[in-house]
């Protein structure tokens, strides 16, 4: 097969596209093709919140909110710290955070 572009290019592109990273990237995009999801992760890209709370701000059902909750731990882009009783959760990345924030106010 003959390749028209340099090696430097083609190592970048192997680099980037590999089968892991776009697994990774499609079970990102997965999480955030929920509107409850999306409605959540933009509140807490705002300011860290328990379910209680983000359950009142969106008026969401609060098992929905944790069920919804759960499944974006499991996908790395929330956690939650303990405050006493409380659990306050918060987006894990900045990147994630700065891209929701951009987005709403894109939209």
């Amino acid at each position: 097969m003959n390749i028209s572009i340099d090696e430097r290019k083609q190592q970048l592109v192997k680099k980037y596209v590999s089968d892991g990273k776009m697994k990774k990237l499609a079970s990102f995009f997965d999480v955030l093709s929920d509107g409850t999801r999306l409605k959540i992760l933009s509140a807490l890209a705002i300011t860290p919140m328990c379910v209680s709370d983000l359950s009142a701000v969106l008026e969401i059902n609060q098992t929905t909110v944790s069920h919804q909750l759960a499944r974006m731990r499991l996908a790395a882009m929330v956690d939650f710290r303990r405050e006493g009783k409380a659990c306050i959760y918060y987006v894990c990345d900045k990147g994630i955070n700065n891209v929701l924030l951009q987005a709403v106010e894109c939209s």
